[in-house]
């Protein structure tokens, strides 16, 4: 991870392209209270896993490594940092989803949902 890496925002991914994989895990990271005020279960699109950002060394091995891992936070400094310590890990397939709030709540407008609904059954 270089200049160019991060220059060219490598390991970043919009909301919508992470939502349309096949292949996703949510990564939330927000703590247990932000959770408990707004869940993401995101059930036509990904499994979410909840690991309060302070929690995820201990749960490593929860995250699995053959799926693509979008971290997930309110403000972007949380998952900047998971995203640099499962790297450091090993984790190949892992990247930021840009916005926080604003771009998911807009990905999941009725008609994407209904559109992705509509798609799986």
């Amino acid at each position: 991870m270089d200049f160019e890496f991060f220059g060219t925002e490598q390991h970043k991914i919009d909301v919508n392209e992470f939502l349309e994989r096949h292949d996703s895990l949510l990564l939330d990271v927000r703590a247990d209270e932000e959770v408990m005020t707004i869940k993401l279960p995101l059930a036509y699109h990904c499994p979410v896993l909840e690991i309060p950002m302070h929690n995820v060394p201990q749960r490593i091995n929860e995250i699995p490594h053959d799926k693509m891992i979008g971290v997930f936070c309110s403000s972007g400094v949380r998952c900047v940092i998971i995203f640099a310590y499962l790297k450091s890990k090993g984790y190949e397939n892992v990247k930021i989803l840009t916005g926080g709030y604003a771009n998911l709540v807009q990905a999941l407008l009725p008609g994407k949902i209904y559109k992705k609904s509509k798609d799986i059954k």
